[in-house]
């Protein structure tokens, strides 16, 4: 049987991943996949400690974690695909559209 420290320290490197990924990247597609990143990392933590805490509550949780970053996803791209036609560049920095 894996420890449940093991789930933690696999998610805990994939959430710092996601997080360096966000911090230092430019790219809208890679910003918005290391979103994803992160999410999947909350999720591993939340099923490992629902298997740990013997709940199926946490399980729930995370089937509904899983539904959201999939629409997430759906919007994210719909927006590149939408601020891409408008300015040809998926560069974080270049895109201004909602700043005052």
């Amino acid at each position: 049987m894996i420890p449940l420290s093991a789930y933690v320290v696999v998610s805990a490197i994939l959430f710092t991943t996601g997080l360096l990924g966000v911090l230092i990247r430019r790219n809208f597609i890679i910003v918005l996949m290391s979103v994803e990143i992160m999410l999947n990392a909350a999720t591993i933590n939340l099923v490992a400690f629902s298997h740990y805490l013997e709940s199926m509550q946490g399980q729930i949780v995370a089937l509904f974690m899983i539904a959201i970053a999939a629409g997430e996803a759906a919007i994210g791209l719909a927006i590149i695909i939408v601020v891409f036609r408008g300015k040809i560049s998926t560069n974080v920095d270049e895109m201004n559209l909602l700043k005052w």
